[in-house]
């Protein structure tokens, strides 16, 4: 009896120490490639980025590439590197050959949202001391860090060509939205998976509408999407795609080539690996190689 009580605890103790070092491992970056510090001057804080890059090519060691920045890269790197890798192969030839470069939270709300809100996801006041509202309103700084920091190093260290887009889901959707309303030039293509419109009183979705003028010219790409959310609770996920969508049909602008998917089946956070796949295949529908 002494053998079985003092055996069961460190069985179960194996187990719980086996569990949350899978936990771990699974949590980390899998993809090979590099794991970059950046000192940032901008965001005053070190920030991790992962870099993904294709095989060298000994046919051709000078060739460039273009590149995917991606928002929450410690949720979606590893898929995007995955979706890169498999599409751009020699025999598949879908999409070009690129390099995915996920940038890490470190305060995520702050960074990926582009005013200070209080009001949440159902409309209501979040006033707690412990609210994950706060801090918000610095996406303005953190795509200046991507600009002024993360790009020139990017481009300092790999071989990239001047073809960029820029990925995010639901902040990081606004994030994206939100770049290309008021920095459109930072990047050609923007993926933005179920964009959280509502976000301060639906702030971006009324910045699209003020900027986004009949006439406007605007040579770039655009991939939005959503799944169940709004369907199945209160939310304003859906309805916001819906008028986002109707709004840029609407407008008309020149030269936006854009597309909306809805995907019934998913939910917010099964989404992305549908919506970035479609994204991709988008977004060079009409590329031939070379």
């Amino acid at each position: 009896m002494a053998n079985t009580q003092l055996r069961y605890p460190f069985v179960k103790s194996l187990a719980i120490l086996f569990l949350f070092f899978s936990i771990q491992v699974k949590a980390q970056k899998t993809m090979p490639g590099d794991v970059v510090i950046i000192a940032s001057k901008i965001l005053h804080e070190n920030r991790t980025v992962y870099i993904h890059y294709p095989k060298p090519d000994s046919s051709d060691i000078n060739k460039q590439f273009p590149v995917l920045y991606l928002m929450d890269g410690e949720s979606h790197f590893d898929m995007l590197a995955q979706y890169a890798d498999y599409l751009g192969r020699w025999d598949v030839k879908a999409i070009p050959q690129m390099i995915v470069v996920g940038i890490t939270n470190t305060k995520r709300t702050r960074d990926l949202t582009p005013t200070v809100s209080i009001i949440n996801y159902f409309g209501k006041p979040d006033t707690s001391a412990t609210s994950w509202m706060k801090p918000s309103g610095g996406n303005e700084a953190f795509l200046q860090f991507i600009r002024d920091e993360l790009i020139p190093y990017i481009d300092a260290n790999y071989k990239t060509q001047s073809y960029r887009i820029l990925a995010g889901h639901s902040f990081g959707g606004i994030a994206s939205i939100n770049c290309l309303l008021t920095q459109p030039d930072m990047f050609d293509a923007y993926i933005a998976i179920s964009p959280s419109f509502w976000w301060d009183g639906e702030y971006v979705l009324k910045l699209a509408d003020r900027t986004l003028q009949k006439g406007t010219v605007l040579n770039k790409t655009l991939f939005y999407s959503d799944a169940s959310e709004g369907i199945s609770d209160s939310s304003t996920f859906h309805t916001n795609l819906l008028r986002f969508d109707s709004l840029i049909s609407v407008k008309k602008i020149k030269g936006l080539v854009h597309t909306y998917k809805y995907y019934p089946a998913e939910t917010h956070m099964t989404e992305p690996v549908s919506a970035y796949y479609d994204a991709l295949r988008f977004i060079f529908k009409d590329w031939k190689e070379n």
